[in-house]
């Protein structure tokens, strides 16, 4: 009985190595379901318009759904799970935490300068998976500004933020006893620069605090007109087109119900800060000259009056040691927007020799910045007369 089993066996096993290297066995097959005993049908190709050239087959296009791109959303985080979209700017009381959601993986926050260098703990911020949070604890009025969130591209390791997808939202951190943003300086310095706005920053930590400009000598308070000069709870007074009678002690008052208060001083100097960089133009009296001649290059720039412009010179002699004679010119400039004057640096040399032959540069210089521009002097030398013969 033994033998027949171990056949059956072996019989079993052979027949196993030629199913997997030749597929099931047809007895294996999986016959297709039918119903009522009938054969199924086989599906008819869905047909178009007949041609000359026969039935055409209508291939069924793929819908390809158009995905808007990722908009960035800012979110405050209230008691109980809810959340509230914010809009440009936000009320907190002083004291109370904010907690800010904003969409994107991965996300990077910007805050006042503030919290920037605080290190107590206070501001916290945490990425997960499809959003990232900013809480602040313990808050006062010293945090209020602007806070954004900046979505982050990132191609492997390498990430940058994307500045037209950011969001922001300017949060008031209402304190009932200080009206302004506290400052560690009793007076700041700002410079005024002609046809530069320049901003005082009396930030204040309430929208609904009345805010008015005053000068400190002679008392006085600063007529504020909306074109001139202008105010804004986001940012302070704004002198758009400082001039010399802007110039200064100035600071701000704020009042909000019984409390009055004042801000920081502003020391308000004024600088003429012209408008761009000099355009120096040079001229030779001669770009060629024998020796013995004498020799005049200017350089000329025009622009604004009063506006100072130093110039330097590089000139061949300067390798021997020949020292520098200029004279400068400044004559005014009719016609045209505003005061405008021409000064001219005159560089002279006196009976030029073969070692004046060269290039001459100048450099004219202002608070925006240098330009130069050069041009090249030959000197020959002077003939020798012949002698007569006796």
């Amino acid at each position: 009985m033994l033998v027949p089993i171990w056949r059956s066996v072996l019989c079993s096993l052979w027949i196993c190595a030629l199913i997997l290297e030749f597929g099931h066995c047809q007895g294996d097959a999986e016959e297709p379901k039918t119903t009522s005993g009938k054969k199924p049908k086989a599906p008819k190709a869905k047909l178009g318009k007949e041609t000359k050239k026969g039935p055409r087959a209508v291939v069924a296009k793929a819908k390809v759904k158009a995905t808007a791109p990722a908009q960035t959303l800012l979110t405050q985080v209230l008691k109980k799970g809810r959340f509230q979209r914010v809009g440009d700017t936000l009320t907190v009381r002083a004291g109370d935490a904010l907690e800010l959601r904003c969409k994107g993986t991965p996300v990077q926050w910007s805050v006042p300068p503030y919290l920037e260098e605080d290190n107590e703990g206070r501001l916290r911020t945490v990425q997960h998976q499809r959003y990232g949070t900013l809480s602040l604890v313990n808050s006062t009025g010293a945090d209020t500004g602007e806070y954004t969130c900046y979505p982050m591209y990132c191609e492997e390791t390498d990430c940058r933020k994307e500045y037209d997808k950011a969001v922001n939202v300017f949060v008031f951190f209402a304190d009932p006893q200080e009206l302004f943003v506290p400052s560690s300086n009793y007076y700041e310095v700002i410079q005024l620069r002609t046809n530069w706005p320049t901003r005082l920053p009396c930030q204040v930590t309430s929208p609904g605090a009345a805010v008015s400009l005053h000068r400190e000598f002679p008392p006085a308070e600063v007529p504020v007109d909306g074109a001139e000069i202008t105010f804004s709870t986001r940012g302070g007074f704004t002198i758009h087109r400082p001039r010399p009678q802007h110039a200064g002690s100035l600071y701000c008052v704020a009042s909000l119900g019984n409390l009055r208060q004042a801000s920081t001083k502003y020391m308000l100097i004024y600088v003429n800060y012209p408008m761009a960089v000099p355009a120096p133009a040079i001229e030779a009296s001669s770009s060629s000259l024998t020796a013995g001649d004498n020799l005049r290059v200017s350089c000329t720039v025009v622009g604004e009056t009063e506006v100072a412009i130093d110039f330097t010179w590089e000139y061949p002699g300067q390798q021997i040691g020949r020292p520098l004679y200029t004279q400068e010119i400044r004559t005014p400039v009719a016609g045209g927007p505003g005061a405008r004057q021409k000064i001219q640096s005159v560089l002279l040399v006196d009976e030029v020799r073969e070692v004046d032959h060269g290039t001459y540069t100048c450099t004219a210089e202002n608070l925006q910045g240098a330009k130069s521009t050069s041009t090249t002097v030959q000197v020959a030398a002077k003939a020798k007369l012949k002698k007569k013969p006796q």
